[in-house]
């Protein structure tokens, strides 16, 4: 095989991969937006919910969502107004905020997660797969 014939074969192994990890991030994009709805969530709000596993600040919460800290106070303003997150001072800095999840906010992202994960694009894979997709995808990034 000549040079040309495997850059040539590589371009269109790298399109063709990139084509199917633009659909799966489609797929799993999409089911957020209709699991979050009937939970009368927007997709940001839900995407928040999903991504605090704790208490964090509003730019520990903007890296997780891959978005601005403006829109991630944006959305946590939403969600505070409907009763889901508290604003906390830290403990160790009063100048910092942290959010926090309340009961209500418990108990509706237990319910976003066990929607989001029903029904998923990666459910029919095993969690070995799961684990070796994730290793090479953050193989690919870093």
């Amino acid at each position: 095989m000549s040079e040309a014939d495997e850059a040539e074969r590589r371009a269109v192994a790298e399109r063709n991969l990139c084509g199917l990890v633009s659909g799966l991030a489609r797929r799993i994009d999409d089911q957020l937006r209709e699991r979050a709805a009937t939970l009368g969530l927007t997709a940001p709000q839900a995407t928040a919910l999903r991504e605090l596993t704790g208490p964090m600040t509003m730019r520990e919460l903007a890296e997780r969502m891959s978005c601005e800290p403006s829109n991630a106070t944006f959305i946590a303003d939403k969600l505070e107004k409907r009763g889901l997150v508290e604003r906390r001072a830290d403990a160790r800095d009063r100048r910092v905020k942290r959010l926090v999840l309340t009961p209500q906010g418990l108990d509706l992202r237990g319910r976003l997660l066990a929607l989001l994960t029903t029904g998923s694009p990666l459910s029919g894979l095993s969690t070995q797969e799961q684990d070796l997709l994730q290793g090479l995808l953050q193989r690919a990034i870093s």
